[in-house]
């Protein structure tokens, strides 16, 4: 006899270990209506402070990605691999990483998420492109992987529905920063994907959900060891979160920023490092390549010699949107009526930004949400962000606030002013990767 759910939480609850069936029937019951939204919290709550083992987050992974759709790639021709942000401010990586990565032979069908709290949406972001569908009927999104090598869209209703709503029940419960259901949410809709490989970026920071490497790394390896655990072959790379990572935040501005690198116009940047370093993981994991280098080369090729642009400017016209947006990408993207220069108040290197009130700052503009069902405004945000370590003189130039009013823009320009410190030293440098973490 099946137990019921309020044993199982009474079990959890006691600091007991739950046997993968008993976990398997608790998420049926969760998709199936058996289990009432206060047993889901009350099960959440159990987690959140007697925490799981290994086996038993493996057991709820599988469960959650076994409550839907599995999608099945075996007619492809190419390994299937994706990659997943823990989420950061001016981290618009996705966006040109899907395209380089097609390009060098990987099939990526990349399930996206919107913001979260004060980092920014892949979704989001893509909607900013006139006619671009993250919803596309399933047969689209297949073909279009299949035609391009890449498609971003968002999660279906028809894959780990569990995870959907098991995590609407954490939202609101306080239940979210439990490791075993952070890292079972993340891998379930990745293992429901059907992916055969996937690189997870961990960021580490003031602009990040995790602010110490402590954090990071435990999350890097329950990620890792859980996706191994599954049956998925995974690597995590803690990177660093302590500045916007393209030189932009908030939606629009971030596409353009992401389509300026695809066209050879961001060479050399932090973003480009990003990208490439991703994209070589991706590949080494995919077995393309047997060494870093070798891979790192084979991702910079793709990007320089515009191979992931055309994959891109497939990609988004095949879901939707405009077949010239990499020619004419103002002419396809929504642009603020008010734009603000702001300008250094002292010369010195910049050398600190508190990212996180960056992220923070593009919400008040109205570019990210305070409710899950709040509009949002595509076109502000800020660009023209110079990395950290740039010396700049007193009236220099350090970014731009695009806003819907004056008033806004100038409040915005005021605020972003003050998030950075510009002092007469610059700050040490800071490694591309922090961590690498293996399954």
């Amino acid at each position: 006899m099946d137990p019921l759910p309020q044993e199982t939480i009474r079990r959890k609850r006691d600091g007991q270990t739950l046997s993968p069936p008993e976990i398997t029937r608790f998420i049926r019951g969760l998709t199936n209506g058996e289990v009432s939204e206060g047993q889901a919290a009350a099960f959440a709550m159990a987690v959140w402070f007697k925490g799981m083992s290994q086996a038993e987050t493996v057991a709820l992974t599988l469960a959650m990605r076994d409550s839907g759709a599995i999608l099945d790639w075996r007619d492809l021709d190419r390994p299937v691999v994706d990659k997943h942000s823990t989420g950061g401010v001016g981290d618009n990586v996705s966006l040109a990483l899907a395209p380089v990565a097609a390009a060098c032979g990987l099939a990526v069908p990349m399930i996206s998420g919107r913001g979260l709290g004060h980092t920014g949406g892949t979704l989001d972001k893509l909607e900013s492109i006139a006619g671009y569908t993250i919803a596309p009927p399933e047969a689209l999104f297949r073909r279009t992987v299949r035609e391009t090598g890449c498609a971003i869209i968002g999660q279906t209703a028809d894959l780990a529905p569990a995870d959907r709503r098991l995590y609407a029940i954490r939202d609101v419960t306080a239940t979210v920063d439990s490791l075993p259901l952070i890292t079972a949410s993340i891998l379930s809709k990745k293992l429901a994907a059907g992916l055969n490989a996937l690189v997870l970026d961990v960021k580490v920071g003031n602009g990040a959900f995790m602010t110490t490497m402590t954090e990071a790394e435990t999350l890097a390896r329950s990620l890792a060891g859980i996706a191994g655990g599954a049956g998925l072959a995974a690597s995590a790379l803690v990177t660093d979160m302590n500045q916007p990572l393209a030189d932009a935040a908030g939606n629009a501005v971030e596409v353009a920023s992401a389509i300026a690198l695809l066209r050879g116009d961001e060479t050399g940047t932090r973003l480009e490092r990003t990208v490439i370093t991703l994209a070589a993981e991706m590949i080494l994991l995919a077995g393309l390549e047997m060494n870093s280098a070798a891979a790192a080369a084979r991702a910079r090729a793709a990007l320089a010699s515009g191979a992931a642009a055309e994959v891109f400017a497939r990609m988004v016209h095949r879901l939707g949107g405009p077949p010239d947006l990499l020619e004419r990408p103002e002419a396809h993207l929504p642009r603020a009526p008010a734009i603000r220069t702001v300008h250094a108040s002292q010369s010195g290197y910049l050398s600190a930004c508190d990212t996180r009130a960056l992220g923070l700052a593009v919400i008040e503009l109205g570019g990210g949400r305070t409710r899950p069902d709040q509009p949002i405004d595509h076109r502000v945000g800020f660009d023209r962000l110079p990395p950290l370590g740039t010396w700049v003189d007193k009236g220099t130039e350090i970014g731009r606030a695009h806003a819907a009013s004056e008033a806004m823009a100038d409040h915005a320009a005021e605020r972003l002013a003050a998030l950075y410190r510009i002092s007469g030293e610059p700050p040490p440098p800071v490694a591309g990767v922090l961590a690498h973490i293996t399954a």
